[in-house]
């Protein structure tokens, strides 16, 4: 019976293998088993290879096989409706608005319209018209137009009041011209600690270029009021930086491309809503550079209790003169 056992164990357990692992067992220093603490340091086979290392991908290669994955754009001219739309226009007068291409007006027709909210409505006759224009401030290279600052001359004020204007010049003729043309406050270093205090304030404030370095102190106080050539709010002529500063409408780029302002009052006739509308879109197109298409993206006009009306504002801005032969 031992001898068959035995036999049976040489036939599945060659002696090579078995004498190999008892060398590998019973080589010199190598701990005993018999009895020994399972907490023993032992002295395990070592790796006599290395392990092949991962070839690193290149980085630039792998930059220009990844293709950019560019927005569809769906042309809707020769389709029979827009895409992903009902119908072009609705039928009825009741519609749910997300199922039609939102409506575009004329800008004379938006103005006609929200005087007509307000006879609807029932609401204050007197109440302000805003606008709120979406601009393209990108230029190429991945750059932007700066958001700015711009004081315009309305055609037709809606203020009551006119603007506080400070002078700040050292000549005392300048003072006394700046006084008699309706300037708050007028003179040199002598006003920087009164603004500083709060004492003294006003609505614009404009300089000389003489004293302009002496001015450093209130650019943390005056922030987008600080005089700047840019804005206009500094030059020589001071009767005509105050004739524009004290009637004029100031504005400003919002949220990096954004222009939300007053406009007008619904009360005042349409074609002075008009004019003073054609006026600020015409100096804000001003800050366009050239040949970098539309400035305004979106344009929308609105009173105080109305609904937003979309209006197209290309159609009534100056366009260029074309060059005769």
């Amino acid at each position: 019976m031992a001898t068959c056992t035995r036999s049976v164990w040489k036939a599945f357990f060659p002696f090579p293998v078995l004498a190999g692992c008892q060398r590998q067992l019973l080589r010199a220093g190598s701990p005993a088993y018999k009895g020994v603490s399972q907490t023993a340091p032992r002295n395990l086979p070592v790796r006599t290879f290395a392990a092949v290392r991962p070839l690193k991908k290149d980085k630039k290669e792998d930059t220009g096989k990844e293709e950019k994955i560019q927005k569809r754009v769906i042309d809707d001219k020769d389709r029979h409706k827009p895409y992903g739309k009902t119908a072009w226009a609705p039928v009825d007068d009741v519609y749910i608005m997300r199922y039609y291409p939102r409506t575009i007006y004329d800008p004379a027709d938006a103005i006609d319209m929200l005087k007509k909210f307000q006879a609807l409505d029932f609401t204050p006759h007197k109440q302000p018209v805003y606008i709120d224009l979406r601009l393209n401030m990108k230029l190429e290279k991945k750059k932007k137009v700066d958001p700015f600052v711009s004081t315009v001359h309305l055609p037709h004020p809606f203020k009551t009041q006119m603007n506080k204007v400070l002078v700040f010049t050292e000549d005392a003729n300048q003072a006394k011209v700046a006084q008699e043309n309706g300037a708050v406050f007028a003179g040199g270093t002598e006003l920087i600690q009164p603004i500083l205090d709060d004492e003294i304030s006003a609505d614009f404030y404009v300089a000389v270029p003489d004293i302009l370095p002496k001015l450093v102190p209130l650019k943390n106080k005056l922030r987008k009021k600080f005089p700047k050539s840019k804005r206009g709010s500094v030059g020589i002529h001071i009767p005509k930086m105050l004739e524009l500063f004290k009637t004029g409408h100031e504005y400003m780029v919002e949220s990096d491309c954004y222009v939300r302002t007053q406009i007008a009052m619904l009360d005042m006739p349409k074609e002075h809503i008009f004019a003073n509308l054609q006026t600020i879109l015409a100096d804000v197109c001003s800050h366009q550079p050239a040949s970098m298409g539309p400035f305004i993206e979106r344009a929308i006009i609105a009173s105080h209790t109305s609904e937003a009306l979309w209006f197209k504002s290309e159609d009534f801005l100056p366009k260029p003169a074309e060059v005769k032969d």
